[in-house]
């Protein structure tokens, strides 16, 4: 997941590089809600006009293991946003594209309660989705940022067992079987992409 890592920094890099060079609005910003957990989400959000802004964000898990089960992972991603009133200010939606790269146990749900599965899966993928949320700048320069968002998520990945035992066949129809084992599964979903509350500050402007 390295090569993912120094893609992340480097674009939000050149994202904050740019941004003072338009000398635009920018918040910097941390999701609280995440934080809880031990996860990390900086974001960066600027300007574009009256109506809309547009954030950079990465999520990272330092965590290798919760109770043995696999919870390290990665993502990417990025933000256009449409304020009803204006920038930084009440009610936005917006729309949302990323990137992930992940070693962790896949959530499931069983008898209405939200487990981790007995294995752990290594790959990537990627998400697009929508946003919805709103912003209250509470004084001169913070602001809080409360929002849910949801799309479809591609991945790509090995599954293993938690005795680290690799499933090289993907679940299929028996008429469909490969003739030799499968190194990738996939899967596609409609899942939560974010959610948080994040407060803010006005860096530069």
């Amino acid at each position: 997941m390295r090569p993912l890592y120094r893609y992340i920094v480097a674009t939000i890099l050149f994202v904050i590089g740019g941004t003072f060079a338009t000398q635009a609005q920018g918040y910097v910003k941390l999701n609280g809600l995440y934080a809880l957990g031990g996860v990390v989400n900086p974001q960066v959000e600027f300007r574009l006009s009256e109506h809309s802004a547009f954030q950079t964000e990465i999520v990272y898990s330092p965590w290798r293991s919760i109770n043995s089960h696999h919870m390290h992972f990665g993502i990417f991603q990025n933000e256009y946003r449409y304020f009803v009133r204006q920038t930084n200010d009440g009610f936005y939606v917006g729309a949302t594209v990323g990137m992930m790269a992940f070693d962790m146990s896949k959530p499931q749900i069983t008898n209405g309660r939200i487990e981790l599965q007995n294995r752990y899966c290594k790959g990537y993928g990627f998400m697009a989705g929508a946003v919805i949320g709103y912003e209250w700048r509470f004084a001169e320069r913070w602001l809080l940022d409360a929002y849910v968002g949801f799309g479809y998520m591609h991945s790509n990945y090995n599954g293993y067992s938690l005795n680290g035992v690799i499933d090289l066949h993907p679940s299929r129809p028996e008429d469909k079987q490969p003739a030799s084992p499968d190194p990738l599964n996939s899967s596609a979903e409609w899942l939560p992409t974010k959610i948080g509350l994040s407060i803010g500050f006005l860096l530069w402007k």
